[in-house]
């Protein structure tokens, strides 16, 4: 069975990159540079929402599902820098070959990490890989690869389930409610900021998980719908995550396991 690999990303900002590219002054405090950039920006567009090359990620949260195993993690550790974390998502892609999931990853998520990743001189050959490179099977990827949005190496439910259409798109958090899952818990996108200025990058990478949790349980709702799986093996999988998470101490798992619905 090909490894399934949910992922989501948690951003802030890039005030360093900002001023860089304004040619601010260095004695400007980074809580000025930030507001000076979310004043230009809603001046632009009407939203504070930078544009994604100056999107800082924190966190990256990851579902892997292979083999006999499921387990949900943030990469790296709250020390490591954002390089880093990025280097390491695109080292799990290596690893693994997985199918991808995410939840307008190719809308959001995988371009930032485009973006972040060259300008950290990160290295991604497998994920980038379009039939071309030196594995083995690298001319299966010719058809099938990670980039192209109709492939299946990546799947981007948001995208698929609108019919690629951006006005019929659905937020995760109401359709996971609605599907019988927690949704969102403790915060959402537009809090991260204000949670990282606050050093609560902890709670933030909490906060990222969950997401990704609820992201997996609505891909397995989506594999009963199409037919990958069935009713019998969706219980399951579905089994498999709730006992997993039961067995985790850590609070958040406790608050999301109280707010599932059966």
């Amino acid at each position: 069975m090909t490894p399934t690999l949910v992922f989501d990303i948690e951003t802030v900002p890039d005030v360093a990159g900002y001023r860089l590219l304004e040619n601010l002054p260095a004695e400007l405090s980074d809580a000025d540079v930030a507001e000076m950039a979310f004043h230009h920006r809603r001046a632009q567009t009407g939203s504070d929402f930078m544009p994604l090359h100056l999107q800082r990620i924190v966190a990256i949260s990851c579902v892997l599902r292979a083999g006999e195993s499921w387990k949900v993690w943030s990469i790296g550790t709250l020390e490591d820098n954002e390089g880093t974390l990025i280097q390491r998502f695109f080292d799990g892609i290596e690893k693994f070959t997985p199918t991808i999931v995410s939840w307008n990853g190719g809308g959001f998520d995988l371009p930032v990490l485009h973006y972040r990743g060259l300008m950290h001189g990160v290295s991604a050959e497998r994920y980038w890989d379009l039939g071309d490179g030196d594995y083995n099977d690298s001319r299966d990827f010719k058809w099938n690869n990670y980039i192209s949005r109709y492939h299946s190496r990546h799947t981007d439910l948001m995208d698929l389930l609108a019919m690629y259409q951006p006005r019929a798109s659905a937020p995760l958090d109401a359709l996971a409610k609605l599907c019988g899952f927690p949704g969102k818990l403790g915060m959402d996108g537009s809090a991260v900021w204000g949670a990282y200025t606050a050093g609560k990058l902890a709670e933030i990478r909490n906060y990222c998980e969950t997401d990704v949790v609820n992201t997996y349980l609505v891909y397995l709702r989506f594999q009963k719908m199409r037919g990958h799986v069935d009713a019998a093996a969706y219980e399951r999988e579905v089994k498999l995550v709730r006992d997993t998470l039961e067995g985790m101490s850590e609070s958040h798992w406790r608050e999301y396991l109280e707010a599932w619905k059966s």
